[in-house]
């Protein structure tokens, strides 16, 4: 009889199991119908990444191969590589076609910024595995000369008299420059600025027309003063706040129910509050057409301009090790520069297979769009600010992205982020999916696992954000979360719920398939359309996916 029972559970067991997928899979199948029947807007996210995702990542096939070896660079010996280099560099510029730099085998030491100034050109070592390349910097950039790429936020930060203080571990300290910029492999356009700190620094921008009127997500745009605006053109899309406090755009940005917002929505008037690059695909007299989805709605009282942008393309990182000695963190906002890539100002480029270890920042961001980040680890005993930032970004795509180490943002949405994606990727320390304020919105945590120990009341904060008050919210309308999976590590023995929470002050937010393998309960305020909670995502795992590969198959 004892026997007969125990068969029975076990098989109840399965049964219940069974019934549970079938149940989950088919609530899965229904779940676009249910989000159109509840008139809930999702962006689509499916034009993140390189080339809107259509092409894969290649080298092309009339690239020039230079050598690093040819140039000085000998690998293992012990000595600085720093100059042979940028040797190495400065020849592969005053080439014309494509360009591979093909980076030896073994250790490389770097102590002096590689600053990439041209498009058409790949950094390419031999692999991250124990035979492939490692980048050693064995000093962080505290040590360097004063970047001149980063003068205006120098002055910015003593101008702002920015202090970390924090009382309790008697720290006083002035920010550093290199918390949320810089980097020893560094993509720019020589000159150009990336971002707006001091107003004096401002200059009129090349307007190219103006919008007076169009609909979100379209792609045909009727242009007024159009101007010096031809096919394959990337320029920009701003949306400027004229109207101060209570400008309509907010309520574009926010909705009309939207928490406190700070006061840099309305305090400068000339920094544009949303920004979109798009490449031109057709001209037609007054009208152009655009390679992806309009970014937000254009209303004849907002002031909507398309402006010259200067950038980079088809610039590649690709399979080597950027590894720094271990350091002991001091304190938040005064990291000492052990950061490994800078990129800004890039267009349909990639960074691909590349392992960071003991970085105070992996790769940092800013004014890039349509940059494919995929198959990255990040490690080391130190604690680290950010791995794979988004700041300032617009359809980019970071895909396979393990956190192996403990950060204080691994995946964080930062200011002026929009329609970009983390997808597939993992966190296995502390995780927290940030979205950190500066009208950050319409970006996507997509098929996420994370992996969690909830405190002794069965809490956990994984949706904290972070950013700047006068920033505020945590992010704007329509971010997405989709099938994120939590894998709670405590042995808690109740049956119930564990709540994941954080987010007070984020609005419209989806929050759609987050699980684990304990019952979930999510508090995501102040207003979050919330569905399939406790559901795995199995029929469609992938948000992004699923739209590109809807997107690709209606494009046949």
């Amino acid at each position: 009889m004892d026997t007969f029972l125990r068969i029975s559970k076990k098989t109840l067991g399965t049964v219940i199991l069974l019934l549970t997928y079938i149940v989950s899979a088919q609530k899965n199948t229904e779940i676009f119908d249910v989000i159109k029947k509840d008139n809930i807007f999702l962006p689509d996210f499916s034009y993140a990444g390189y080339h809107f995702g259509k092409e894969q990542i290649a080298v092309p096939q009339n690239s020039t191969i230079i050598n690093a070896l040819d140039f000085g660079v000998i690998p293992d010996d012990g000595l600085d590589d720093s100059k042979a280099l940028l040797k190495t560099i400065k020849k592969a510029n005053t080439l014309q076609n494509p360009v591979v730099i093909q980076l030896p085998a073994g250790r490389i030491i770097l102590s002096d910024i590689l600053y990439i100034e041209r498009s058409h050109i790949i950094l390419s070592g031999q692999g991250t595995g124990p035979q492939g390349t490692e980048i050693f910097c064995p000093r962080p950039m505290m040590y360097l000369e004063n970047p001149e790429g980063l003068k205006e936020l120098r002055e910015y930060l003593t101008d702002q008299n920015k202090i970390q203080k924090e009382k309790v571990n008697n720290i006083n300290i002035p920010f550093s420059q290199y918390s949320w910029s810089g980097g020893f492999l560094w993509a720019r356009v020589p000159g150009k600025r990336v971002k707006s700190y001091l107003q004096k620094y401002d200059t009129p921008p090349t307007i190219l027309g103006t919008i007076a009127k169009a609909p979100r997500e379209t792609k045909t745009i009727n242009v007024q003063n159009l101007r010096n605006i031809n096919v394959g053109d990337v320029v920009e899309i701003q949306w400027f706040n004229k109207k101060g406090e209570q400008g309509s755009l907010l309520n574009e940005l926010y909705g009309e129910k939207s928490p406190k917002i700070g006061s840099h929505h309305w305090l400068y008037p000339d920094l544009p509050l949303a920004r979109q690059q798009v490449k031109v695909i057709a001209v037609t007299k007054n009208t152009i057409t655009i390679a992806s989805p309009l970014l937000l709605h254009i209303k004849p009282e907002y002031e909507v301009h398309i402006v010259l942008w200067e950038h980079l393309e088809e610039v590649g990182f690709q399979h080597f090790k950027v590894t720094f000695p271990y350091s002991n963190r001091i304190a938040h906002h005064v990291e000492q520069g052990y950061n490994a890539m800078y990129l800004t100002r890039l267009f349909n480029s990639w960074v691909k297979d590349v392992v960071i270890e003991n970085a105070d920042s992996g790769i940092l961001t800013e004014a890039i769009a349509n940059v494919t980040v995929e198959d990255i680890v990040t490690k080391g005993n130190k604690k680290g600010h950010y791995t794979v930032q988004m700041g300032g970004v617009h359809n980019v795509l970071v895909k396979n992205l393990s956190v192996q180490n403990d950060v204080m943002h691994p995946l964080s949405f930062n200011t002026f982020a929009t329609k970009s994606v983390y997808t597939q990727c993992e966190v296995l320390k502390n995780p927290i999916l940030d979205q950190h304020s500066g009208v950050n919105h319409q970006n996507l945590f997509d098929a996420i696992s994370v992996f969690v120990s909830p405190d002794e009341t069965g809490t956990y904060e994984l949706f904290k954000g972070g950013g700047a008050g006068y920033w505020k919210p945590s992010h704007a309308s329509y971010n997405t979360f989709w099938n994120i999976d939590v894998h709670f590590l405590s042995q808690l023995n109740d049956t119930s719920a564990i709540l994941l929470n954080g987010m007070k002050d984020g609005p419209n937010a989806r929050v759609i398939g987050v699980h684990g393998n304990k019952l979930i309960k999510v508090m995501y305020g102040p207003d979050a359309y919330q569905q399939f909670t406790n559901n795995d995502m199995t029929t469609y795992p992938s948000l992004y996916r699923y739209q590109l590969e809807k997107r690709l198959a209606n494009h046949k």
